[in-house]
């Protein structure tokens, strides 16, 4: 099981963002199409992203809702994000 990784067991914030966008572009190249890409946060709230990074790192990341101009960012904490969605 040398390719099983859980968050927090080993590595960084960065190492599940570098993850998190190897599957988008998988789920890119196995459907011919850049997928929607939606996140869940523990509260329930949800969006679609424009992009997501790796800083501020510590345990937190920044997620860029798409469609507002890049005029929002929200920084969390990994732990908030229950679900990714990748979809056509």
């Amino acid at each position: 099981m040398s390719d099983l990784w859980l968050p927090g067991a080993s590595g960084s914030v960065d190492d599940l963002v570098a993850r998190v966008q190897l599957r988008i572009e998988a789920f890119a190249e196995r459907t011919g199409n850049p997928p929607v890409v939606e996140v869940e946060l523990r509260d329930g709230s949800t969006t679609i992203l424009q992009s997501l990074d790796a800083e501020p790192g510590l345990g937190f990341m920044t997620l860029v809702p798409h469609g507002d101009g890049g005029d929002e960012e929200w920084i969390v904490p990994v732990a908030s994000v229950t679900r990714i969605t990748l979809r056509r």
